[in-house]
This record gives structure tokens, sequence and C-alpha cells, in this order.
């Protein structure tokens, strides 16, 4: 009996360990707006839905049906908020975004935008990036300036691994980026192919990335984006990075595992009684 009912709860556990991890899926990605004022010289259109297209993942499929590639990004007034001269937008998480030592790259939070690389024949140029100045907080009362990296500039965001621009958007993807997943921040683009780059990202859909150890916080829960001055800038997404972990046996696995115990038991039981 003792055997049984340790069993089961096993199998409760791991019934309870695949509801915290879809949950936590849906906590990768900011869920709240904390504070927007879109300053001024914003388009309307970009700052009535008061911010909330910052709120989860970023946009993989934007207008003319196409698709959001590293040359083609999202543009849309459903997709990105706007940020004008003198305002700011402040989002916040449902869970605390730590400082992982196993973050890939010692990169803990990404800030989408819309950014891209300038096609000059086919092959990348410069990136046309934004000044938005990125502070995080812990609170919501005391913020720390993130220095030397802004919203958003490198590297723009890629819905699909496998997706192809054709000089009026991108199409054919079908192998979905991972928006928790930065690109290795000394990669530069600049001369690649839109192929090459869609490589060199790894699975990655991109970001701006931010490491929060550099203002010597151990986790952060606000994050806001600021412009004093200047043309307007846009923005996607926040993410909380995935830290990089050993393979595990998958749930449905262990499911099984308890499944196969479980049944021994029984056998066991039946072959005491007869």
């Amino acid at each position: 009996m003792c055997i049984h009912l340790r069993l089961l709860g096993l199998i409760a556990a791991i019934l309870a360990t695949c509801h915290l991890a879809s949950r936590h899926a849906m906590a990768d990605f900011a869920n709240a707006i904390v504070d927007y004022d879109p300053g001024y010289a914003a388009s309307s259109g970009y700052t009535s839905a008061g911010g909330t297209q910052a709120l989860g993942a970023p946009t993989r499929d934007t207008g003319f049906g196409s698709q959001v590639g590293v040359f083609y990004s999202p543009y849309q007034s459903s997709e990105i908020a706007q940020i004008g001269p003198g305002g700011h937008l402040t989002v916040s998480f449902a869970d605390p975004v730590i400082n992982d030592i196993a973050n890939p790259f010692g990169i803990d939070l990404l800030v989408f935008g819309n950014a891209f690389y300038l096609n000059s024949g086919g092959v990348a140029g410069a990136v046309a990036a934004e000044p938005g100045v990125i502070s995080v907080s812990q609170d919501n009362v005391t913020y720390y300036e993130i220095s030397g990296v802004f919203a958003d500039t490198a590297f723009p965001t890629l819905g699909y691994q496998d997706t192809a621009y054709s000089g009026s958007g991108n199409s054919g993807g079908t192998i979905l980026t991972d928006f928790t997943k930065p690109v290795d921040p000394s990669f530069d683009a600049t001369g690649l192919t839109e192929a090459a780059i869609n490589a060199a990202y790894n699975g990655s859909g991109g970001g701006t990335g931010v490491d929060i150890g550099s203002v010597g916080l151990e986790w952060i829960q606000y994050v806001r984006v600021s412009l004093a001055g200047g043309s307007a800038i846009e923005i996607d997404a926040f993410a909380d990075v995935a830290a990089a972990a050993a393979p595990e046996p998958s749930s449905l696995a262990l499911l099984g595992i308890a499944g196969v115990s479980l049944a021994l038991l029984r056998r066991r039981r039946g072959a005491r009684v007869s």
C-alpha cells in the first residue's frame, strides 16, 4: 500500500511539473504594462493600445502575409508600441528574471523591436537600430540604467529559422525560432546573406541582449525603455532568457516508467493473492 501511494505521488508530481513548465512558458515574456507615456511625436495608431503590443511573445508574421526576418521587421500598429521623445514604457514579468550563470553568453533579458539589417544587394549592411535607453528594477522604485545596450539594436527579430526574403517580404519558413535564446553577441552579420545569418542565429529568434548582472542585480521584475530625444522608437516584446539545461528524461518517459512500476506492483499483489 505504501509503495502504491508513493507511485501515485510520483505521477502527481510529474503532472504538476508538466503544468509548471506550461505556466513558465507563458511567463517567458512581459505580461503587464506598469506605466506608459508615449511622449510626443509618436503616431496615435501605435499608442492607442496603451503599449500592450509589447506584451507576450515577439511577432513572427507581419503585414501583407510576410514572415518576420532579419531584412523585414514587424511594422503594424497592432504589433509594436511606439515611444516618442520624452516618453517611456515600463513592463513587468509574472516571475523574476534571474541573473543565471547558466544563461547563454551571460544574457538574461532580451528586448525586441523592429530593427532590421539594411539589405545591400542580398547581403547585410548596418543595422537600422533605435536608441531607446533600457533600465531594470526589482521593485519599480529604483531603476538601474543598462550601459551601452539600447532598444533595439542587434539582433533583428527572426520568426522562422528557414524563412527567405523575396524582395517584398519573407515566406516559406516552417521551423520556429526560440525567442528565449540569445544570439552569440560576438556575431557580426555584415556582408552575409540572409541564409547565412539565419544559420548563425542557431535557432535564436534574435533580440537585444541584456546582462542584468552588469548593474549588480541578481534578479529583476520590471523593465523600462525610455527616449530622451530624436525620432520615435518601437518595441515589440521582452523575453526572459532560458537557461541552458542538461538533458533530462521527458515527462512522458517518466510517466511511462511510473505506469510500468504500478503495473508490476499490481502483478505482485495478484501473485500474493493466488
